[in-house]
């Protein structure tokens, strides 16, 4: 599938310590999970919380869903042993925490091998050097670590998130020439559909492909709010068939609703169309 369709709209963060948890992931319409062996596994299981993954990724069903491992930084007694058991488990990709630099990426990759990386954005240095980061030959993904970047910035909250617009944008830009998959952060008020839906659509506008989730309840929001909508998608047919009519006469440029349609909008429309076709392949 290519890296451009396929959709990445919830990104569920699942502790990787926790039976119930790990089975429960089986039988959620997410499109990726991270399966978290830093923040949300506390110290005394850190150990066991290897073992515990291993066993679950190996076990399967989790179906097309995307497998992250997220492990504990390289800096901290548990990073290194963490890399070695991500490298064998049976996952898509390894996470590492706070990532500021393409020597540390090199450092996951000595232990890693050739599996594909994603670094956590999450700290002021990290969006100065998004451009570097992105750039790593094996990075796959990049995701928002809003909650520490906030930290980091000591900003107050805002629901339109204006302080921490310089440091997304930073990431979105250097992902986006990189052809780098990169998902927003989570959102804390999980009870709060209302709140997570205007948060969703602003980082969609952004240019996301997704955002990370700290609970199930959340997920049915961010699936809608990172799909093609019906109107998109209708729009995005029509388009394409009005500027294949004009190219077969000769000409470059059609008329849809009273707008100019050329062909980069072709190309958008196109990707739009892959992306609903792969949504619709997960969802069966």
């Amino acid at each position: 599938m290519d890296q451009r369709a396929r959709p990445y709209r919830s990104v569920l963060y699942i502790p990787g310590s926790k039976d119930r948890a790990l089975e429960k992931a089986r039988t959620l319409p997410v499109d990726a999970i991270i399966f978290d062996l830093e923040d949300a596994v506390a110290v005394e299981e850190k150990e066991n919380a290897r073992d515990t993954l291993k066993v679950a990724l190996a076990a399967g069903g989790y179906g097309d869903r995307v497998r992250i491992v997220r492990i504990n930084g390289l800096d901290t007694q548990w990073g290194e042993a963490d890399a070695k058991a991500a490298a064998e488990m049976d996952c898509d990709a390894v996470l590492l925490p706070k990532v500021e630099s393409a020597a540390q990426l090199d450092a996951l990759a000595a232990l890693v091998g050739d599996k594909p990386l994603w670094a956590m954005m999450e700290t002021p240095r990290g969006m100065l050097n998004a451009t570097e980061i992105a750039a790593y030959p094996q990075l796959k993904g990049m995701v928002m670590g809003t909650n520490d970047l906030a930290k980091e910035l000591q900003t107050r909250f805002r629901a339109d998130r204006l302080p921490m617009m310089a440091g997304l944008g930073l990431c979105l830009l250097a992902a986006k020439a990189e052809g780098v998959i990169i998902v927003d952060g989570v959102y804390n008020a999980f009870k709060d559909a209302e709140g997570l839906k205007v948060e969703c659509d602003q980082g969609r506008d952004m240019g996301f492909d997704g955002k990370t989730l700290i609970h199930p309840a959340q997920v049915d929001v961010a699936n809608e709010a990172y799909a093609p909508s019906e109107a998109e998608i209708d729009l995005a047919e029509r388009q394409i068939a009005a500027f294949e009519e004009v190219e077969a006469n000769g000409q470059g440029v059609a008329v849809v609703d009273g707008k100019i349609v050329e062909n980069l909008h072709v190309v958008t429309a196109r990707e739009i169309l892959a992306k609903a076709s792969a949504i619709a392949a997960l969802s069966s």
